[in-house]
């Protein structure tokens, strides 16, 4: 039965992955809940990611037919895949310090004194990465994999930024605090293009976006966790960053835009090599 999954379109597979996962997460985890209730939201998280890179080999073997179904959805790890993935690493972290060094040039925003930031920097590179990893093998791996085959190369960039911007955009709050973060959503669709020209510049490598992504949150992590930075109020948040987040504004969408670019014209040179 389980072959003839790969037959079946993108959502009722998307669906039977799904159905999958809960299958195996839910005996465990219902029990778990109810002994020690909201205790267990982090190990009831973390075990249902382990869960979901298990099914992904046994998803990629049964129903994909791939010999090596981790380097099938972009897990390499090579070297050239650890080489990527700190280049990448190194560019979202610097990326986002300038961006903000730019704005503290222009008045707009300034740093903080007296903040203990190295006590930060070790959980912002580990939360980086473990959020970089997470996500990239989710939507860059497993859910851009699936969709190339129904949709091509094309609608998938959309419908996967698409369903990326979606899922990072709604949250539990009133519909005018949505309504007021609305620039956040164009910097997250241009995040998901972003972190998929990176997969395909690198031949289907996650490295460089799974370290793109991951500096891009570490160094936000710094920022948020130790208020290092303050707004001068010169000019509206949604140009500087709504919520504090730098990637939230115009001007983080100006930067977003200029890696993006980058990226986009190292894909288009990969694409013409080959």
């Amino acid at each position: 039965m389980l072959d003839k999954l790969a037959k079946y379109p993108f959502l009722p597979r998307l669906g039977a992955f799904i159905g999958i996962l809960l299958a195996l997460w839910l005996p465990i985890a219902l029990p778990v809940y109810l002994i020690f209730r909201e205790a267990s939201s982090a190990f009831l998280g973390i075990l249902i990611y382990i869960l979901f890179t298990g099914l992904i080999w046994f998803w990629g073997r049964r129903v994909g037919g791939q010999a090596r179904p981790y380097i099938y959805y972009g897990l390499v790890g090579n070297r050239s895949f650890f080489l990527e993935l700190l280049t990448g690493f190194v560019l979202g972290f610097i990326a986002l310090f300038l961006l903000m060094q730019l704005q503290v040039s222009l008045g707009w925003l300034r740093w903080q004194s007296d903040i203990n930031w190295l006590s930060a920097v070790g959980s912002g590179i580990l939360t980086g990465l473990a959020v970089g990893f997470a996500e990239e093998l989710l939507f860059r791996g497993l859910l851009l994999t699936e969709m190339q085959k129904d949709y091509g190369m094309g609608r998938s960039l959309w419908f996967n930024s698409g369903f990326f911007a979606i899922t990072h955009f709604i949250k539990s709050e009133p519909i005018s605090v949505l309504i007021s973060r609305l620039v956040q959503f164009p910097g997250l669709m241009l995040l998901g293009m972003t972190l998929i020209w990176a997969r395909r510049s690198q031949n289907g490598s996650l490295g460089l976006a799974i370290g793109l992504h991951g500096g891009l949150v570490g160094a936000f992590y710094i920022v948020n966790t130790t208020n290092w930075i303050q707004a001068n109020q010169v000019v509206p948040a949604w140009v500087t960053g709504i919520g504090g987040n730098p990637l939230a504004g115009i001007m983080g969408l100006l930067f977003l835009g200029a890696i993006a670019l980058g990226i986009k014209i190292k894909n288009k040179t990969w694409e013409n090599s080959n």
